[in-house]
C-alpha cells in the first residue's frame, strides 16, 4: 500500500512523493485469540526488531502486527532517508506537525487492523516515533475521523507510547470540544504512557506533557509510568508494566510463563 506523502524540494517547497510501506511482520497467538495489535517501531528500525521482543512476552493471547515504515527524506537529518512514520523537524513544542504523513501512518494501521474478526479488541501501541504515531491515532479514533477530515474506521481499545510524544497537541482541545461522541471515546480509551527520565532523544517533559494534554482533553484512563535513569529504550521492567496492563485492559484470559 502507498500513500504519498510531503518532502522538501529545491528552495524550500514541498513536493509530493508517493510512500512504499515496508515488511510486516506478524506474531501470532500462542494462545486464544483475544486481541490484535499493531507495534510501531521508532526512527531509522523496522518491523523486524520488535516482533523478535514481543515474542518473548507471556501475553499468549494477542497477535502482534509490526510494520515497517516508509523509507523517506527527513527533514532532522538534513533531508537524508530513514525508515519514518511521518516527516520531523525538530522535537519542540512549536514544531510543525506533518499531518499528511501522520494521517498515511494512521491509516495503515487502521488498515491493518480492518481484517480482524469482530470479537477481537484493537490496540495500537510503538517506540518513540510510533509511539507519537499510535496516540496520533488515538485521537483521530477519539475525535472520529483523520486530519484531513476522512472517517476513521477502526475502533481501539487500547493504546501505548513508549518514549514518544503526543502529536497536534495544541488542536486536540478544538477537535474534541462540544462533540459528546468523542468526549465519551476519550473517557473509556485506555491509554499508558511510558517514559525514561533520563531520555536524551525524546525529553522526558515531552511525555510528561503529552500525558498532561491528554488527561486535560478528557483522557480519563490514562496511566503514565516514568522510570529513574532509564534514556531511550526500553527495559525488562517497563515491559513487564505492558504486560500487566494490557492483560488488565483487554481482559487476556491470563499470562503464560
Amino acid at each position: 500500500m502507498s500513500f504519498t506523502g510531503p518532502s522538501v524540494g529545491p528552495g524550500g517547497r514541498t513536493v509530493r512523493r508517493a510512500l512504499e510501506f515496508g515488511r510486516t511482520y506478524v506474531v501470532r497467538p500462542k494462545g486464544r485469540h483475544q486481541a490484535t495489535i499493531v507495534w510501531l517501531h521508532g526512527l531509522g528500525d523496522n518491523g523486524s526488531s520488535w516482533s523478535q521482543l514481543l515474542e518473548t512476552l507471556p501475553l499468549p493471547n494477542i497477535k502482534w502486527i509490526c510494520p515497517t515504515a516508509p523509507t523517506q527524506p527527513i527533514t532532522i537529518f538534513g533531508g537524508f532517508p530513514s525508515t519514518a512514520w511521518f516527516d520531523v523537524g525538530d522535537l519542540s513544542e512549536d514544531a510543525p506537525d506533518d499531518i499528511v504523513g501522520l494521517d498515511a501512518a494512521a491509516a495503515h494501521v487502521a488498515n491493518l487492523l480492518s481484517n480482524e474478526p469482530s470479537d477481537i479488541k484493537l490496540g495500537v501501541g510503538g517506540f518513540s516515533m510510533g509511539a507519537a504515531t499510535s496516540l496520533y491515532s488515538a485521537t483521530c479514533f477519539t475525535h472520529g475521523k483523520y486530519g484531513n477530515g476522512n472517517p476513521y474506521p477502526a475502533k481501539l481499545s487500547a493504546v501505548v507510547g513508549l518514549s514518544g510524544w503526543l502529536p497536534c497537541a495544541k488542536t486536540l482541545k478544538d477537535k474534541l470540544q462540544g462533540q459528546d461522541e468523542a468526549a465519551s471515546r476519550a473517557a473509556s480509551l485506555p491509554i499508558l504512557l511510558c517514559h525514561g527520565k533520563g531520555d536524551d532523544v525524546v525529553a522526558y517533559k515531552f511525555g510528561e506533557k503529552s500525558s498532561q494534554a491528554l488527561s486535560s482533553n478528557g483522557f480519563q484512563d490514562l496511566t503514565f509510568k516514568s522510570y529513574s535513569g532509564l534514556g531511550h529504550y526500553t527495559i525488562p521492567e517497563e515491559m513487564e508494566e505492558v504486560c500487566a496492563w494490557l492483560t488488565s485492559k483487554l481482559g487476556l484470559e491470563g499470562r503464560s510463563a
